[in-house]
């Protein structure tokens, strides 16, 4: 992925990828990147926390964002005069209409279990959806795949459009 442009992660994609920067706000996915020592190595960008006050080679949003992590990469990504901006894995609503938790890393340390329920997602449409509106110079694209959901105020937004997963990938030779 990093060959077609700059990646901006979140939480435990550093467990098998090391995107260009790593946002993690929650304090368990802090506590587990800070065990693990990935922050000596590639950069992490996190909200600032007395917890972690002791913590080396973190990098703190002054003032803090006080957003997920999801919006607060893509607000970072905004802050680096991208033109486009592709936006991966952000479902929403979960699967079976939000009766089931969607995530890749679901049934490991600091994450859900599949079989739960969704986590509600107002918050991450309402952070994004303010990221989106305060940058209309740059094109948002987010990646579905077919049948995922789309908040539907996210449509009403001349710099934001939806694309296929299989689009994409062909369009990247992925």
């Amino acid at each position: 992925m990093k060959s077609i442009g700059t990646v901006y992660g979140c939480n435990a994609l550093y467990r098998e990828f090391s995107p260009d920067y790593l946002i993690a706000v929650d304090v368990k996915m802090i506590l587990e990147i800070n065990k693990s020592g990935y922050q000596n190595h590639n950069t992490v960008w996190t909200n600032p926390n007395r917890t972690f006050e002791r913590m080396n080679n973190f990098n703190y949003f002054q003032p803090s964002k006080g957003w997920s992590s999801g919006p607060t990469a893509l607000w970072l990504a905004t802050q680096h005069n991208f033109l486009e901006i592709y936006i991966l894995g952000f479902d929403y609503k979960g699967l079976d209409n939000g009766k089931k938790f969607n995530n890749v890393y679901a049934n490991t340390p600091n994450y859900k279990k599949s079989s739960d329920g969704a986590t509600f997602f107002g918050n991450w449409s309402r952070q994004t959806k303010m990221v989106i509106k305060d940058n209309q110079n740059i094109t948002f694209i987010r990646v579905i795949e077919p049948n995922t959901y789309n908040p539907p105020d996210f449509e009403s937004f001349q710099n934001y459009k939806t694309i296929q997963k299989d689009f994409f990938l062909k369009m990247f030779n992925l």
